[in-house]
């Protein structure tokens, strides 16, 4: 008897845990890079870029991290392949350009061994895609012609796919 009142003592009280759990229980909804919009981004990119004269290679990852999309011109080196997916990665996982980013890492004592981390690749071309106050992916250029260059044509791309945003 003892027993099966502490059975439904305990069975009453996962219940009752579970009902508390559940009206109480938070669920992120979060912003993020659809595939959509990322062909839109790349598409953007590199019409940039060829305005410009210039080749490339464009990637953009999602909030978090996942490559979404990658356009690559036909005659852009295989290392840039790698180098625009880092570059969208460090930039969404720093929330800044990754060009700002490398000149802190030159400049600040402090920020120099941000180098050592394998993940991020600290050149130019990488800026964090936000919609309000939240960063929702990345974008990452190379092989367009030097870091601010590359930088530029993703800047131009947001601003006119994502006006608001950046």
């Amino acid at each position: 008897m003892l027993l099966r009142a502490a059975q439904l003592s305990l069975l009453g009280l996962a219940i009752g845990s579970a009902s508390v759990f559940a009206g109480t229980a938070q669920v992120a909804e979060r912003q993020d890079v659809t595939l959509a919009l990322a062909n839109d981004l790349l598409n953007a990119t590199m019409a940039a870029c060829h305005a410009d004269g210039r080749t490339a290679v464009a990637a953009v990852v999602d909030r978090g991290g996942n490559l979404v999309a990658l356009q690559r011109d036909d005659n852009v080196g295989p290392h840039n392949t790698i180098a625009a997916q880092r570059k969208a990665f460090t930039s969404l996982s720093t929330k800044t350009s990754s060009r700002v980013l490398s000149e802190r890492a030159r400049s600040n004592p402090e920020a120099e061994n941000l180098n050592t981390l394998d993940e991020l690749l600290l050149l130019g071309g990488g800026v964090p895609l936000r919609v309000g106050d939240q960063v929702i992916g990345a974008i990452g250029v190379a092989g367009a012609g030097g870091a601010e260059i590359d930088e530029g044509c993703a800047l131009k791309a947001i601003a006119k796919v994502l006006p608001s945003a950046n």
